[in-house]
């Protein structure tokens, strides 16, 4: 398996999201932000409690995830940490959900 790049663009990841084999998405921003606006599908795993949390990713070791935030920033750190954690396809959203709604899903809330 290549290693891929430690970002994915909104638009390759819709692409793999609407694929027969769609990654595991994970939001890391926090609750409150998770309910101004979310993906569908992701599964909220805040930065700010992923490390007493790792347990619920067991079994996605060898998976594709996807891990968003507001604007790139969380998820970059997210995704590089959860490769030192043996997540080794783990990569982060370009710009976040933010770029997401630009680019992909202009009905989306911005905030």
């Amino acid at each position: 398996m290549p290693d891929l790049p430690l970002e994915i663009s909104c638009t390759d990841a819709r692409r793999l999201l609407d694929g027969d084999e769609a990654p595991l998405l994970i939001d890391c921003r926090e609750p409150h932000e998770y309910a101004i606006v979310a993906l569908p599908g992701a599964t909220l795993l805040p930065m700010s409690t992923i490390t007493s949390r790792l347990g619920e990713l067991q079994g996605h070791e060898r998976a594709r995830i996807i891990v968003y935030c507001h604007l790139g920033v969380r998820s970059q750190h997210v995704a590089s940490w959860l490769r030192q954690q043996g997540y080794a396809q783990a990569q982060s959203l370009t710009g976040g959900i933010d770029a997401w709604a630009i680019e992909i899903d202009s009905v989306l809330p911005r905030y």
